[in-house]
C-alpha cells in the first residue's frame, strides 16, 4: 500500500519518539503525543484499507463475480454498483 505524505509524517514522528523512548525515555507530553499519533495512524490506515476493499470486485476462475455481499452493499450505498 502506498503511504500518503500525511502517513509518512506520522510514521516518522512515531519512530522518532520510539527511538527517544529507548534511549532516554519520554516526557508525559511526548507519551500522550505518541499515543495520539498512533491512533491517528491506525484510523487513517483503516479508512484507506476500507476504501480499497470497497473499490474491489472479486472474480473466480470461471470469470463469475464472487464479491462478498457486504462489500456489494457498501458499493451500492456509495453509488459504485448498478446491480
Amino acid at each position: 500500500m502506498v503511504e500518503s505524505k500525511e502517513q509518512e509524517k506520522l510514521i516518522k514522528r512515531i519512530n522518532e519518539l520510539a527511538h527517544k523512548n529507548k534511549k532516554e525515555g519520554l516526557t508525559e507530553a511526548e507519551t500522550r503525543e505518541r499515543e495520539r499519533l498512533r491512533r491517528e495512524y491506525i484510523k487513517n490506515f483503516r479508512e484507506t484499507m476500507r476504501s480499497n476493499i470497497e473499490m474491489m470486485r472479486i472474480y473466480d476462475k470461471e470469470g463469475k463475480e464472487v464479491t462478498p455481499e457486504k462489500v456489494r452493499q457498501a458499493q451500492r450505498k456509495k453509488g459504485l454498483r448498478d446491480d
